[in-house]
């Protein structure tokens, strides 16, 4: 794992770096894996723009990720790694010892060849999942889940990873990348290890062109367009908008709490992210 860096022949890869992927070992996708992927354009279904600077880029198919792990007490040999183009961290293809294939996300030094397993009481290795009431403290982990059986919905991007600080009742108190500490079910089950290619921060696209082909367009200043297009529009020569920044609908946009009051959320917080605060925001 490490980043290409490319001779600087053309404007656009005299910047532009990629990751070597050399941790990759599997160029095809398991069919049995995939579905369509459509593409919204960032439109409703009336086919309006509801969510800006969308549209374009390559096509992709998604890979169906076990995000819930809830295959137990049966061994898995991991197939492959494999890049999915949907997400930052590199996905593994598991072998199941019944002959069933699935995918979940790759963490740091998981090897081909290497045995994984799931279930309450199992080994705490780098890609086993269990319970956070059995997974010793101090661990490094990820894919966590908020609700049990749920699947896990924290630390799932390439790099990162939580940590397993304490258990206070019938909770888990972790350490998330953002610096937010919350309690979580001990119930919930978490994967161990950190997630691997950290290195995806570290890559440059180089040119506008790039951008497109992820999906990214043009992302065009609210003070350089025209006054029936942005509340920030208009005037002679350069100007500052004469206003406070806000979105095109008028929303602001400067230091406004957006965060939902979710009062079943917020009590299990006890550090917000950054900060030194504690709960109920």
């Amino acid at each position: 794992m490490g980043i290409k860096h490319y001779k600087p022949v053309t404007p656009g890869k005299r910047l532009a770096s990629v990751s070597n992927f050399s941790e990759i070992t599997k160029k095809e996708p398991e069919r049995s894996l995939l579905k369509p992927l459509k593409k919204s354009g960032g439109r409703n279904t009336d086919g309006k723009i509801t969510a800006g600077h969308r549209g374009g880029g390559n096509k992709r198919q998604y890979r169906i990720i076990d995000f819930k792990r809830n295959k137990d007490n049966i061994p898995a040999k991991v197939a492959g790694i494999e890049y999915d183009p949907n997400r930052s961290v590199r996905i593994a293809l598991l072998h199941y010892a019944d002959g069933e294939k699935r995918y979940i996300l790759a963490p740091e030094k998981l090897e081909v060849g290497q045995m994984v397993v799931s279930g309450e009481k199992v080994e705490p290795e780098v890609g086993n999942c269990m319970p956070l009431k059995n997974i010793p403290l101090g661990m490094n982990v990820h894919n966590i889940e908020l609700r049990e059986k749920q699947g896990g919905q924290l630390a799932r991007s390439a790099g990162v990873s939580a940590r397993l600080l304490a258990k206070e009742g019938n909770y888990a108190h972790i350490t998330l990348p953002s610096g937010e500490v919350r309690m979580i079910f001990e119930g919930c089950r978490a994967t161990i290890g950190a997630l691997g290619n950290a290195d995806h921060m570290n890559t440059r696209l180089g040119k506008a062109g790039k951008s497109r082909w992820l999906g990214r367009r043009p992302h065009v200043r609210g003070v350089a367009q025209n006054p029936v297009s942005h509340p920030l529009g208009g005037g002679e020569g350069r100007s500052g908008g004469g206003r406070h920044p806000c979105s095109r609908t008028g929303l602001l946009a400067k230091g406004g709490k957006t965060r939902k009051r979710r009062a079943l959320s917020n009590k299990f917080i006890l550090r917000k992210r950054r900060t030194g605060a504690r709960g109920n925001l």
